[in-house]
C-alpha cells in the first residue's frame, strides 16, 4: 500500500513539474504543501524553499531580499504586511512586472481547509504584442489599441474566474458528498417532504428504521411509502409542522412492533424535514425503570405488614412443631399438623417473595467446607470448557466457615465462564481460595486471555455494560458485584501480566462450634422467646434468656460458661443486637442474630457485617445449618 501511494505521488509531481505555469500550494499554516520544478525554476529559489515544511515567510523575505518586489526599504514591515494578506487569503487574478523586466500573472484561489494554491503564469509575450501593437499606434487607432488591451484583460481575468468558479464547484461536490456522507452514516432516516408530501430528498436509512419500506422513495407521496396505517399515527403531527410548529409523535410499527419517534421541523419553503429513530430499547428499559419505581412502592407498602406476618409464622411453626412432638395424639393428628407446618412453610416462602420486591435474593449463611463446594463447582463448570482449557483449583485451608453456598456457587461459576469466554478454545483459568487475616475469605479467578480493556476496568460492573455485543446481557458482573456486596463483601477488577484476574472477598466469619452447652436467648417478646427457647433446646442446649442488650451484657460478665447467644436484632432500649455483636468483638461466646427485616434495610446490612444473620420465620434446621457439624455424626 505504501509502495503504491508513493508511485502515485511520483506520478502526480512528474505531471506537475511538465506543466508551464509555477505552482505552489502553502496550506492554513503557511507552510508549502506542493510546489512544480517551475516554482523553484521562474523565482530561483534554493531547494530549502521548495521542500515541504518551508514557511511563507522565509520565502517572501528572501524574495524581497533578493529584489523580486523592486526596491523594498522596509523588509520586515513588507513581509509583515504579506503575511498579513496571507491569512485574509481571498481568489485573486493579478499582474506585475518583475525586477528582471518579465512580466507574471498570478492567480491565486483558497483551499476549503485553510490555506491557497497559487498559479504562475509568464507573459512576457504577450504583453511584448502589446508593445508591439502600441508602437505601431500610427497605424491603429487609438480607439482599436485601447480595446485590444481591454480584451486581452478581459479574456485573462475570465479565464481566472472560470478557474475560480470551478475550484467552487468542486467544493461545493465535495462538501454535498461529505453531508451525504454522514447522513447514511446517523442511525436515524432523514429526510424533506414538499408542500405536497412528496419526498424531496431521503437518506437510505428508511429500511432500517422502519422495516420493509422502500429507500427509493424521491418523488414519491409519503402516505404511499409509509403504508395507510403508519401515515394514520403521524398525519397528525405533520400536519402540525406544515403550520409552522415543530412536534414529535411516537408510535410502534404493527409489522415490526419496533417502537419509532419521529421529529418534524418546518421548512420556510413550505416543506417539512422529518428525523425517524428507533427507540425500542428506550423504551423498554424506561419500562423497566419503571417496573423498579413499582416494585420499590409495593415494598413500601408491604416491608411493616411483613415484619408483623413473620413473627406470626414464626410462632406457628413453633406451636406445630411442639404439637408434633406430643405423645397421645390421635393418628389423624399427624397429617393435619403436617399440613399446618407446609402452609406456614409457604408463607414464609411468600414473604420472601414480598422481600425480592426490592432484592432479588436474600443472604443464606450455612456452614461451609469450602473444599466441597469448590469440588461441587469445578463439577458443574468443567464440563462447559472446551477441550483445551483447564480449570485448576488452588485452596488454602480455610475451616468451617459461613457462606451463602448458593449465591458464591452463582457468583464462582459467572467469573468462570466470564474467562472461558475471554480465552477462546485453550488457555488456563485458575481459582484460589485463601483466608485474608482472618478477616475476609478470597477467591481470586485468573485467566490467560487478552484481559479487561480500560473501558472494561472502569464500567464492568455496571448494569447492561458488555462486550459481548448481541450475544450478552450485561448483567453478569453486575449481578455478582450486587451479591458481593450483599453479603457485605466487595469485588476488584485487574489485568496481570498473564490476563484478566477478578478478587472476591467475603467477609470471614467461622461457623458456630457445634454444642450443646448453655445458649443465651436475647428477644423482647415473649410468645416468640418461647418459640425460640423450644429450637434451642430441641438443638441440645439449656437456655437462659434476655430482653435487652444490657440485660444480656450483665449475664455474660456473670456467667462465663455461655457457649452460644441467638439474639434479635431488634430490641427494647436504644442498643440493637448489631451492638451487642460489637461488644463482644469477636470473642466468645458466638453470636447469632435473627430479624424479619427485609435484605436491604441498613440494619440488616448493618448487622451482617459482625454475624450471621438469621431471616425470620425459621426452623431447628435452619439455625442448625449455621453450626458447624460434629465429626462422624450420621
Amino acid at each position: 500500500m505504501q509502495h503504491a501511494d508513493d508511485q502515485t505521488t511520483a506520478m502526480t509531481m512528474a505531471g506537475l513539474n511538465l506543466i508551464a505555469q509555477a505552482l505552489s500550494i502553502y496550506d492554513s499554516d503557511l507552510r508549502l504543501a506542493v510546489c512544480n520544478a517551475p516554482f523553484q525554476t521562474m523565482f530561483d529559489l534554493p531547494d530549502a524553499l521548495v521542500t515541504p515544511g518551508a514557511t511563507f515567510h522565509d520565502t517572501i523575505t528572501h524574495l524581497a531580499t533578493l529584489g523580486e518586489y523592486g526596491e523594498v526599504t522596509d523588509v520586515p514591515a513588507f513581509v509583515a504586511e504579506r503575511m498579513a494578506q496571507a491569512r485574509a487569503f481571498k481568489p485573486h487574478y493579478m499582474e506585475r512586472t518583475r525586477a528582471n523586466g518579465r512580466t507574471i500573472s498570478v492567480e491565486g484561489s483558497p483551499l476549503p481547509d485553510g490555506g491557497w494554491v497559487t498559479v504562475y503564469t509568464d507573459i512576457s509575450a504577450t504583453k511584448s504584442q502589446e508593445a508591439l501593437l502600441r508602437a505601431r499606434s500610427d497605424a491603429l487607432s487609438d480607439q482599436v489599441l485601447a480595446h485590444t488591451e481591454k480584451l486581452a484583460q478581459t479574456n485573462r481575468e475570465r479565464a481566472a474566474m472560470i478557474t475560480t468558479l470551478e475550484q467552487t464547484k468542486r467544493q461545493l461536490t465535495a462538501s454535498e458528498a461529505r453531508a451525504r456522507l454522514t447522513t447514511e452514516m446517523l442511525p436515524a432516516h432523514i429526510a424533506h417532504v414538499d408542500a405536497t408530501g412528496h419526498y424531496t430528498y431521503s437518506n437510505q436509512r428508511l429500511g432500517t428504521i422502519i422495516p420493509h419500506r422502500p429507500s427509493d422513495i424521491l418523488g414519491r407521496p409519503i402516505r404511499d411509502v409509509l403504508g395507510a396505517d403508519t401515515f394514520d399515527k403521524i398525519k397528525t403531527a405533520l400536519a402540525t409542522a406544515y403550520d409552522g410548529t415543530a412536534s414529535v409523535q411516537e408510535f410502534t410499527d404493527e409489522g415490526s412492533a419496533r417502537r419509532i419517534r419521529t421529529a418534524f421541523t418546518p421548512d420556510r419553503t413550505g416543506g417539512v424535514y422529518i428525523l425517524s429513530m428507533d427507540v425500542t430499547e428506550e423504551t423498554q428499559t424506561r419500562a423497566a425503570l419503571q417496573q423498579v419505581s413499582r416494585r420499590a412502592l409495593a415494598a413500601q407498602i408491604t416491608s411493616g405488614l411483613a415484619h408483623d406476618f413473620s413473627n406470626l409464622l414464626t410462632i406457628i411453626l413453633g406451636l406445630q412443631s411442639r404439637l408434633d412432638r406430643l405423645s397421645g395424639l390421635p393418628p389423624t393428628a399427624a397429617p393435619l399438623i403436617e399440613g399446618t407446618l407446609a402452609a406456614a412453610r409457604r408463607g414464609g416462602a411468600l414473604l420472601n417473595s414480598i422481600a425480592h420486591i426490592t432484592d432479588p435474593r436474600s443472604l443464606r449463611p450455612v456452614a461451609t467446607d469450602i473444599h466441597k463446594v469448590m469440588q461441587d463447582l469445578a463439577t458443574l463448570a468443567e464440563p462447559t470448557l472446551p477441550a483445551a482449557m483447564k480449570l485448576t483449583l488452588d485452596i488454602a485451608p480455610t475451616g468451617t466457615i459461613l457462606l451463602d453456598q448458593g449465591m458464591l456457587q452463582d457468583s464462582l461459576l459467572n467469573l468462570i465462564l466470564n474467562a472461558r469466554d475471554a480465552m477462546g478454545t485453550h488457555g488456563e483459568i485458575v481459582l484460589a481460595v485463601r483466608p485474608v487475616h482472618d478477616t475476609w475469605i478470597e477467591f481470586q479467578v485468573s485467566d490467560t486471555g487478552g484481559g479487561f480493556s480500560t473501558v472494561a476496568l472502569q464500567d464492568a460492573l455496571n448494569p447492561f455494560f458488555t462486550t459481548k455485543g448481541s450475544e450478552g446481557s450485561g448483567l453478569g458482573l453486575s449481578m455478582v458485584y450486587d451479591m458481593t456486596q450483599l453479603a457485605g463483601g466487595d469485588l476488584k477488577l485487574a489485568n496481570t501480566a498473564q490476563g484478566a484476574q477478578v478478587t472476591l472477598r467475603l467477609p470471614y466469619r467461622a461457623a458456630v462450634p457445634a454444642t450443646t452447652g448453655l445458649a443465651m436467648l436475647v428477644e423482647d417478646r415473649d410468645d416468640l422467646r418461647a418459640l425460640m427457647r423450644d429450637i434451642l433446646m430441641t438443638l441440645g442446649h439449656s437456655v437462659i434468656e434476655a430482653a435487652s442488650v444490657d440485660e444480656a451484657t450483665a449475664l455474660l460478665a456473670d456467667l462465663p460458661d455461655i457457649a452460644l447467644i441467638l439474639s434479635d436484632i431488634q430490641l427494647e432500649g436504644e442498643a440493637t443486637g448489631t451492638d451487642l455483636a460489637r461488644r463482644l468483638d469477636g470473642t466468645a461466646p458466638p453470636i447469632i442474630l435473627m430479624t424479619s427485616l427485609p435484605a436491604d434495610a441498613p440494619l440488616f446490612l448493618e448487622a451482617q457485617k459482625h454475624a450471621p444473620v438469621l431471616r425470620k420465620p425459621f426452623t431447628s434446621d435452619d439455625l442448625a445449618a449455621l453450626v458447624t457439624p460434629q465429626r462422624g455424626a450420621a
